[in-house]
């Protein structure tokens, strides 16, 4: 279970060096960030950073964000859709505990 503080934390911004740069895209600082760049992504860039070898998002909330939860689900995440609802759902539960 998440604390209040552990989730104010998550949807707080991360170090300006701890930012992931979207391949030929923004440059992201938290969640809500993550959550508003993934519908327009073009899939090309999508699958840079997810395809069988590696999946970035998953790995900066987990190693930056600190969110093991949301990290270890977008790990199943093949697509920007899924990934977008898992974000979005996680999102709006560290709300509601973040008061």
């Amino acid at each position: 279970m998440v604390t209040k503080d552990e989730a104010r934390k998550y949807l707080s911004d991360v170090a300006p060096e701890q930012c992931f740069w979207v391949n030929n895209g923004p440059i992201l600082k938290n969640l809500d960030e993550l959550a508003n760049t993934l519908p327009d992504l073009s899939e090309d860039a999508f699958y840079h950073h997810v395809n069988d070898e590696k999946n970035d998002f998953s790995n900066w909330v987990r190693d930056v964000i600190g969110d093991q939860a949301l990290a270890n689900d977008l790990i199943s995440s093949k697509d920007k859709y899924s990934a977008l609802r898992k974000i979005r759902n996680r999102m709006n539960s560290l709300r509601k505990k973040a008061g």
